[in-house]
C-alpha cells in the first residue's frame, strides 16, 4: 500500500500537481502512517493525473489486432504451410524423376503477391 501511495505522489509531481518539498511531506507521511485511514489522507486531495499518451504496438508485431489483421495472420499461415508443402513435393519429384520436372510451385506467387499488395495497402498492418 505504501509503495502504491508513494507511486502515486512521484505521478502527481512529474504532472506538476505538487512541488518538491510537498512531495517530500507527503511521502514522509506516508512511511509513517499507522492506519490505511492515515494512508489515504496523503493522496485523497490529488486529481487524478492526465492519462499518458497511448503506448505504441509493441515492436516485432507484424499484424494489427483487428480483425482484419486476423485474417491477413490466417491467410498468410496458410499461403506459407501450402507453399513449403508445394515446394517440399516438388524437391522430392523432380530429385527422384529423371527429366525436369515443371515448377508448378510457381503459381503460389499469385497468392502471395497478393496477399502483399493487401498488407502493403495497410490491411491488417499495426497503426503506427
Amino acid at each position: 500500500m505504501r509503495h502504491r501511495r508513494s507511486h502515486t505522489l512521484r505521478r502527481a509531481v512529474a504532472a506538476g500537481q505538487l512541488d518538491l518539498p510537498e512531495f517530500d511531506t507527503r511521502v514522509q507521511s506516508a512511511w509513517a502512517a499507522r492506519t490505511r485511514g492515515e494512508l489515504a489522507r496523503v493522496t485523497r486531495d490529488l486529481p487524478e493525473p492526465p492519462p499518458g499518451p497511448p503506448s505504441p504496438p509493441p515492436l516485432g508485431r507484424a499484424f494489427s489486432a483487428d480483425g482484419a489483421g486476423t485474417a491477413m495472420r490466417v491467410l498468410t499461415i496458410v499461403w506459407a504451410s501450402i507453399t513449403a508443402v508445394n515446394l517440399v513435393v516438388w524437391g522430392l519429384v523432380s530429385f527422384t524423376s529423371d527429366g525436369d520436372v515443371h515448377p508448378w510451385w510457381i503459381w503460389l506467387s499469385v497468392p502471395g503477391a497478393a496477399l502483399l499488395v493487401l498488407y502493403t495497402v495497410g490491411i491488417g498492418r499495426p497503426r503506427r
